[in-house]
């Protein structure tokens, strides 16, 4: 009877131990996918921290959106482009709100070099940092293109209150295909003649 109940003793003692290290497993476990989903949930915050810092840079709550459909007398139609006249298009950018993703019918397209610049509005405030877009023929006495970054310019387009008449600096230069759009915003805005979008911020339905 003495060695039975030792024995007894002894796996009861050893069944205790085992679950004891299953216990410690699992709150590990616990803890490590605790800390994994903090962490994932920091990383998701500086994600859309970014995401909003890159909207704030580029506010455009004063802009024209739409337009009269007037361009410059020396611009040139593009003679190709990859989205012709009258056809359709969805943005793939977001120069206002509800603009990305919205279905967009091409008013016009021409072939131009587009700059992004930063300029002081003539109206006062803040100054406008990477400024997208202005095309070479909306800039006074341009000269040949492509103007270089950091070249200092006197603008003449209206896209934003103060715009026009503003001195700018280029801050970089693309070589492309422009277009001027007709479109319904996602949040049912009706934009017509806004200028400019590039053809790397459309794509095809």
């Amino acid at each position: 009877m003495n060695i039975k109940f030792k024995m007894g003793i002894i796996s009861l003692s050893a069944a205790l131990a085992l679950a004891a290290c299953g216990g410690e497993g699992d709150e590990d476990t616990t803890q490590n996918k605790t800390t994994q989903e903090e962490t994932n949930g920091m990383l998701n915050e500086q994600s859309e921290g970014a995401e909003n810092d890159s909207e704030k840079d580029m506010d455009h709550s004063s802009m024209n959106h739409s337009g009269t459909g007037e361009v410059p007398e020396n611009l040139k139609e593009a003679q190709n482009p990859t989205f012709p006249v009258g056809s359709n298009a969805v943005i793939q950018t977001n120069h206002m709100p509800g603009m990305k993703n919205a279905e967009a019918t091409i008013a016009g397209a021409f072939d131009t070099t587009v700059y992004t610049v930063s300029y002081t509005p003539t109206t006062g405030g803040e100054t406008v940092k990477d400024h997208k877009w202005v095309i070479h023929e909306e800039i006074e006495d341009a000269g040949e293109a492509p103007l270089e970054s950091g070249e200092e310019v006197l603008l003449d387009a209206d896209h934003m209150e103060g715009m026009q008449g503003a001195t700018a600096i280029i801050d970089s230069a693309v070589e492309t295909t422009v277009y001027m759009i007709d479109f319904t915003s996602t949040t049912g805005e009706q934009v017509k003649n806004h200028k400019w979008v590039t053809e790397s911020e459309l794509s095809s339905k």
